[in-house]
């Protein structure tokens, strides 16, 4: 039998079906992204949690033309089934495929492009004042998940969009908060009663009356808005979103289509900034995804029947070896503190957050934050440990400098997911990290060549108390065949050298050292001399050992998993600049530009990076 899904080309096909069909084709979708997901790897338990909520609200508007602004975006992979993409669903995340997030350059039903929490709300906003600037009429919605409500710039932007009475319309996804079944049936015939055109339309007519009422009116006006207020603050947290200046509705059940549809089609007819708010459950209709939502948040390809995942590998990720070694070390020293932004397990934290429960903040997708509470810590004698994603670090440039930076206050910032990060595309790959941060004043920049040196970097860390320094590793497991039980120690600021050659040197930082090696000893065969330093720090830099290759007078090659401009080769660059000294210098890099979605493994061969290209790279400057 021909699928529902199969006949749905736009959101205009859904309008065609009954709530049954709707529904039938609710299940049809979840069944196709647990398909695709399986294989390709992706943020599942989002998108499962938001599949009726979709449906009902394609169903209720009219895209493009109407605007839907999806906050971070992992939960619309319904939305780019029905909108033409269905075809196409099967190369999610894969080079060349669709993304995994919004893109504007996708689709002309994506309205904006996101893949970092809290910004749907200012984006939405923005695209309703053009409307109005323009004359148009079409309906902007903001779909905003409650981890996202976290984050400051949520803030920011209700508090915008509830000044400036804008026709906007937020959706609050609340897959976290527990109604119990009285209280929500009573929300529920509550959010009825006030979206209802009767009872607005008789709430209009009192407020026209009164207004012609001398002395009389506005005291009826306050009490009616008392009288609503406080129906709903006995029912739901809705008067703090009216403090903002929007109208709130909810919670509603977020799985049932048609209630969804009767409120959306009643939220339609009326103005100014609103706020619905919806419950659903993340991983619904898959039972792994529903029993650890956490785990099917963002997963690799796994077996369907099982949850398992198809390629795990037996070595431990740079997550965990961080997360256990941090444990080890607060044992040890009792002021450490840890810092997640709501990314407690996938950083590694999880063990230290059970063993140290009073030393452990999770503040929320507040990145900016958690720099600043961090730099606070510090201030009062603690030694905080902030684990946070290379790409999500970017929102707290100014956290870093003003708070931390300035003060030489001692945080130590840990970079997981530095370097490309593959599938999930530019949005994450965290290649922009050195650039931003070797530059500023006192910041001690550095990166391990494998698990066992991150160890060690973080053991050194905790031991600096006059600057704030960062660590940056890559996405899962390393190359270390063991991890040492004993942290061994390393001298700020010095480099290592791995090998030693007369014809051409490498200096490699990070998780290129190892492809550096590997492509030494390729060549090697050839005869082809080369000197491998893992440089290990990129502020401050070894220039000893600079000087060193400098005084040899062979070519130098540098080799960063990131953006060139402004990073690890131009601080070598410069240093050989300032000193006069210019030696035929060739960096290996990212160039300036936004890496499309694919492996990291492919990404790496792109830009030159795998050890094959970097054999070829000597091989063409040591000839020429």
């Amino acid at each position: 039998m021909k699928r529902i899904l199969d006949t749905i080309e736009s959101p205009c096909d859904l309008k065609r079906l009954s709530i049954s069909d709707l529904e039938k084709l609710a299940d049809e979708v979840r069944a196709e992204i647990c398909n695709v997901v399986s294989d390709t790897g992706g943020h599942l338990a989002p998108s499962l949690g938001a599949v009726e909520l979709t449906i009902a609200l394609h169903a209720s508007l009219n895209c493009p033309e109407d605007k839907i602004v999806w906050d971070v975006g992992h939960q619309s992979y319904t939305h780019k089934l029905i909108t033409g993409r269905r075809d196409v669903f099967s190369t999610l995340r894969t080079e060349n495929g669709i993304s995994g997030f919004p893109n504007i350059s996708e689709s002309e039903m994506d309205a904006f492009g996101t893949g970092h929490a809290s910004t749907a709300i200012s984006a939405a906003l923005g695209i309703a004042a053009a409307r109005d600037i323009k004359g148009t009429n079409e309906k902007v919605v903001a779909v905003v998940g409650d981890g996202a409500m976290t984050g400051g710039l949520s803030f920011e932007g209700l508090n915008n969009a509830g000044a400036s009475r804008r026709d906007i319309i937020v959706i609050l996804n609340d897959n976290k908060m527990s109604i119990s079944s009285n209280v929500g049936a009573l929300s529920k015939y509550m959010t009825d009663v006030i979206s209802a055109k009767p009872y607005n339309r008789l709430k209009k007519e009192i407020w026209e009356l009164t207004g012609f009422i001398p002395k009389v009116g506005q005291p009826v006006r306050s009490v009616l808005n008392r009288v609503e207020r406080s129906l709903k603050a006995l029912i739901a947290p809705g008067v703090w979103f009216e403090s903002l200046g929007f109208r709130y509705f909810g919670p509603v059940d977020g799985h049932n289509i048609g209630h969804l549809m009767q409120v959306f089609s009643q939220l339609k007819e009326m103005k100014g900034p609103l706020l619905l708010h919806v419950y659903t459950t993340k991983g619904k209709g898959y039972c792994f995804a529903e029993q650890d939502s956490t785990r099917f948040h963002g997963i690799s390809a796994f077996e369907k029947e099982t949850g398992l995942l198809k390629n795990s590998s037996n070595r431990p990720s740079y997550s965990k070896v961080f997360g256990d070694a941090l444990v080890e070390l607060a044992h040890k020293q009792k002021n450490i503190c840890a810092i997640t932004a709501a990314m407690k397990d996938s950083i590694g934290l999880g063990p230290f957050a059970k063993e140290f429960p009073e030393r452990f903040f999770d503040v929320g997708i507040a990145e900016g934050h958690a720099v600043t509470f961090a730099a606070g810590l510090a201030r009062a004698g603690m030694k905080p440990v902030v684990g946070i994603y290379s790409s999500f670090l970017q929102r707290s440039y100014d956290n870093i400098i003003h708070d931390t930076a300035l003060q030489s206050l001692p945080v130590v910032i840990c970079l997981d997911r530095a370097g490309f990060v593959g599938e999930d595309g530019p949005t994450h790959n965290g290649v922009f990290d050195i650039s931003f941060l070797r530059h500023i004043p006192n910041m001690i920049v550095m990166a391990p060549k494998d698990e066992n040196e991150l160890r060690d970097m973080l053991n050194l860390a905790i031991t600096i108390d006059n600057a704030p320094v960062s660590i940056r590793y890559p996405r899962g497991a390393g190359t270390a065949s063991k991890i040492h039980k004993k942290f061994r120690e390393i001298q700020l600021g010095k480099s290592e050298t791995l090998l030693e050659g007369n014809d051409i040197a490498l200096l490699a930082i990070g998780e290129t050292v190892p492809s550096a090696v590997k492509a030494a000893k390729i060549v090697a065969d050839e005869g082809i001399s080369v000197t491998v330093v893992n440089m290990r720090f990129v502020q401050p830099l070894d220039t000893d050992v600079l000087d060193k290759v400098y005084k040899q007078g062979i070519p130098v090659i540098t080799i960063e998993e990131n953006i060139m401009a402004g990073g690890f080769g131009s601080a070598v660059m410069e240093y050989y600049l300032a000193n006069e000294a210019i030696p035929k210098l060739k960096m290996i890099g990212v160039p300036s530009e936004f890496s499309l979605q694919a492996s990291r493994s492919r990404l790496l061969q792109k830009y030159g990076l795998d050890s094959d290209s970097i054999a070829e790279t000597i091989r063409k400057v040591v000839k020429s």
